[in-house]
Formats: C-alpha cells, structure tokens, sequence
C-alpha cells in the first residue's frame, strides 16, 4: 500500500462520513460509490469533501483500503458485493456485527484481500469536537496501516489483538448496556407521563448521579436512531445467545425500537411526537 492510500468509505451515513473526513488527514483521495445512493447521502459526502465514483467497481479498482460503515443488516451482503468483484486491498469491517458474522465476513473476502480488519467504533461521529474511538483486531501489520490512517486526527484508534472478532464484541457488549438503556428511559418516563407522574419521576433521577431518567430530551434522538440500533440490537442478541447467555431482553429492545421505524433521522422530532409513536402498536 502506497504510503498514501487511497481509501473508499462504504456508505456515508452520518458516522461513515465523517470517520472517511478524518481519513483524508492520511490518504491521497477518499472515495465512495454515488450508484444507488440517496441524496442525503450525496449531501453528506459534499459536505465532507469526499470524491464521487459511478460505481462499486471503480471504487474497488482504485482504493487500497475500504471501510465499511452501513447500518448492521447491509454488512454481510456488502461485503459478499465487495467480494464477488475480487478485491484484493485492506478491508476494515467497522460495523455492529456480532462476532460470526465478522468471521463470515473474513472468510468471503480473504481468497483476494490482503487481509480484514474487525473494526467498532464507539462514540459520536467525530464532529464538532467529539472523537469517537475506533477498535480493532486483526492482523498487526494490517491494524498498523489502520492506525496509521487515524493518526492525529478525531478518529482515536486502539488494537485489541489479532483475533477476529474481538473489536465486534467489545462494540455489542458496549452497546447492549448504552442503548438499552436509553429504550428502558422511554418505556419508564412513557408510563410515568401516562399518569401524570411523568415530572416528579425526572426530579427523582436528577437526585442521582449519571442517571438516564434525568435525560428525557435524549429520547426523540433515540427515536430518530431506533432504525440502527434495533438492527444493532439483534446482533448483540444472537453475540449473547451463542455466549449461552439469555437473548431475550436485547430482542424486547429491538421490537421496542421497531415501533420507531418511521422516525429516521427526524432530526424534528420532539418527545411528545416519540412517546406517542412509542404507545401505537
């Protein structure tokens, strides 16, 4: 790989873009596919100065490294897509995924890729001072050439090891608690609200210390991200089922995220609007 890489970013969600930004610090030109893509998504790579290509195949022909940042579901299918055309570069897998799939994943593009890097990322997009951090496993070298990439720049990167899988389950295990959490503060403050008490419940958490019930603004973005992370939360079910370990909380979380499908990204959307979509079947 050039000491420059060029790097294509698949796709660029509100995460995938702004990780593929801080990318540029280190790359010769960051890439991602315009073909089937919607104009939120072509508004979001403008904004962060990524460079447009017509298709898949140009993307892989030219890139060295790809990341691979798309909502949980899209994974496996993307990198069979990105398989099928023989990549043979660097590719980092920065999904939800739970840890098969990564493995899966590894053994589709491992006949022509370099090698595969088991990517999570935790925290916000690296935005407006945030700076997420970036975990991996994989092997050194190819971790290397990854951290390299982030180097000084928002995106904090840190290697786990060199086995498949580790950066995913950290990411699942991490999330199960994060997320869940923020869907049992609807559920509570939904049925406080339901008679009256909806208030005097916020005063009691704002006693305490570090308490999401003390945060009820936070659940119209839950709302607004319920269709990744209901998707995410499946596959921290199936990390916890293959642990022996019982599932069924984690699915009740995606079922309660489910009943939010049709807040996408409704950046618009108030707490009154979420607990009313959250109490209709």
């Amino acid at each position: 790989m050039p000491q420059q890489p060029a790097v294509g970013i698949l796709h660029p969600g509100s995460m995938g873009a702004a990780v593929a930004a801080c990318a540029k610090t280190h790359a010769s030109a960051v890439l991602w596919c315009t073909e089937e893509r919607s104009t939120a998504s072509a508004a979001r790579a403008e904004q962060f100065g990524l460079q447009p290509v017509a298709t898949l195949h140009e993307l892989l022909n030219r890139a060295d490294m790809v990341i691979s940042l798309c909502p949980p579901a899209a994974a496996e299918d993307l990198a069979a897509e990105v398989a099928s055309h023989g990549f043979g570069g660097w590719y980092v897998d920065a999904n939800a995924i739970n840890p098969e799939r990564m493995r899966r994943i590894e053994a589709l593009l491992t006949p022509h890729a370099k090698a595969v890097i088991d990517g999570g990322v935790v925290g916000s997009p690296p935005v407006g001072g945030k700076s997420p951090t970036l975990y991996l496993s994989g092997p050194t070298a190819a971790t290397e050439r990854v951290e390299a990439l982030f180097t000084g720049t928002a995106v904090r990167t840190k290697t786990l090891g060199s086995e498949i899988g580790k950066a995913s389950a950290l990411k699942l295990a991490y999330a199960s608690f994060q997320k869940t959490s923020r869907v049992l503060v609807a559920l509570s403050i939904g049925v406080a609200r339901e008679h009256g008490v909806d208030q005097e419940l916020i005063d009691i958490a704002s006693q305490r210390t570090d308490s999401y019930l003390a945060e009820p603004e936070y659940i119209a973005k839950t709302a607004a991200r319920a269709w990744r992370w209901g998707p995410e939360m499946e596959e921290v079910a199936d990390t916890l089922e293959a642990a022996g370990l019982p599932p069924e909380m984690l699915r009740a979380a995606a079922s309660t995220l489910a009943r939010w499908t049709d807040a996408k990204d409704d950046s618009e959307l108030t707490l009154t609007d979420a607990l009313n979509q959250l109490a209709q079947p």
